[in-house]
């Protein structure tokens, strides 16, 4: 009895990590949008669409392991670790186009990615 209160409390306490983590995804991948913006019309955007892209990527990164962490120990879906590894990938692309400076790929897919971190919140 006592396995099954540990486990059901390990279990949320990941569910929890998880949501936490796409949450904060979605708020870097929004922060982005804004310093983009400030990009066009400040001096100082550049700098912070940069380091704002490092963030980004870090949570992306966070939301793959707080998703394996999720499946492998509380025997939950592999499903959010298909969504986040998936995500992972397309944020690799957004940095190799923004790199690239090629805005007709880049800008699109920055709101394709804030859609589907909004819409993997939302499932959460």
């Amino acid at each position: 009895m006592a396995t099954q209160v540990t486990a059901t409390a390990n279990a949320q306490r990941t569910s929890s990590f998880l949501r936490v983590a796409i949450a904060l995804q979605t708020l870097t991948i929004f922060l982005q949008a804004v310093s983009a913006g400030l990009l066009l019309t400040s001096s100082y955007g550049a700098m912070l669409h940069d380091v704002g892209a490092r963030v980004m990527y870090g949570a992306s990164m966070l939301y793959v392991l707080a998703a394996v962490l999720a499946w492998k120990p509380g025997g939950g879906s592999q499903r959010p670790v298909w969504h986040a590894t998936g995500f992972l990938a397309l944020a690799s692309v957004q940095v190799a186009v923004g790199i690239a400076h090629v805005p007709s790929v880049h800008l699109p897919l920055g709101v394709l990615m804030f859609g589907l971190s909004v819409l993997a919140l939302a499932r959460r």
